[in-house]
């Protein structure tokens, strides 16, 4: 991992990987780190060709230093650190792969800076979060893991969230084990500053009853080119909300991913075919450059 200066005076991991154009931006989920495009980076080379792929650990995620102000965890300054990583490595324009948060971010950066973005691929995330999805999260969001070690995590994961994957092998739930947690003295640690769900509260006590529009958020990204993958079995993008996301942007390209709940890992072979089709139907260039 390589790390550069972000605002705040922060250090911020990111990987930087391969060539070809249009780079790629990676950009996690809300706890999530560089480390859930693993699969995705070392298989999509297979499908597409050579390609540069970036992935960030957002602050207060995996390498990345842990902000001493947990009010700064939002997706305004996230997107400007994502910002700030492409011009640190000289990337006038990327396409976004935004997993779940990641997402959001690529929606901001479409409403506040849509000339840095060559496209955008959302896994799993629209502007409607559905609330048994929002549950789920709270459940266990911030709070230490009762698991010792990484085979009870892995044997929790399969429990919780096995229903959505189904036929999948020990080594996907040991795998998704290794990205949430670290070990530590005693035990297993999260992955991530729990100082987010602090953050995430606040910021749903803030929002107005009924919570937030996204759906604004979501219209600026009607001139990017744009693929949607959804999880099949997912419970925090419905298959509805996914419908009017395709009314609402009648080009976006909207590809499930069977047998897969929140979130795909983008190793599968439908997801790396939707990504290929993707990259090859336009050369890096918005829809309304000349």
């Amino acid at each position: 991992m390589r790390r550069f200066a972000a605002a705040h005076g922060l250090s911020l991991a990111y990987a930087d990987e391969g060539e070809g154009a249009p780079p790629l931006l990676c950009l996690a989920g809300l706890t999530r780190s560089s480390r859930d495009f693993d699969h995705f980076a070392a298989a999509l080379p297979s499908v597409v060709g050579p390609r540069r792929i970036v992935r960030l650990d957002a602050r207060g995620r995996g390498a990345s230093d842990h902000d001493p102000d947990w009010t700064r965890y939002n997706v305004m300054v996230e997107a400007g650190d994502a910002l700030a990583l492409l011009d640190h490595l000289g990337i006038d324009r990327a396409v976004i792969v935004g997993s779940s948060r990641g997402g959001l971010l690529a929606a901001v950066i479409a409403a506040t800076a849509p000339q840095r973005l060559a496209g955008v691929v959302l896994n799993d995330v629209g502007p409607v979060i559905e609330p048994e999805g929002i549950g789920k999260i709270m459940s266990w969001l911030g709070l230490p893991p009762a698991a010792k070690t990484m085979a009870e995590a892995a044997a929790g994961l399969e429990a919780a969230f096995g229903a959505r994957f189904p036929g999948v092998g020990a080594d996907f739930w040991r795998d998704w084990a290794e990205r949430s947690f670290v070990e530590a003295p005693g035990g297993l640690a999260l992955a991530y500053d729990p100082k987010l769900r602090d953050a995430t509260l606040a910021q749903a006590a803030a929002a107005p009853e009924g919570g937030h529009d996204l759906w604004p958020l979501f219209d600026a990204l009607k001139p990017i080119p744009t693929l949607l993958l959804r999880g099949a079995n997912s419970d925090l993008l419905s298959a509805a909300t996914a419908a009017e996301m395709r009314v609402r942007k009648p080009d976006l390209t909207v590809v499930e991913i069977p047998d897969r709940g929140h979130i795909p890992r983008l190793d599968e072979p439908a997801a790396l075919a939707a990504v290929a089709a993707f990259l090859g139907g336009f050369d890096g260039r918005s829809r309304d450059d000349p």
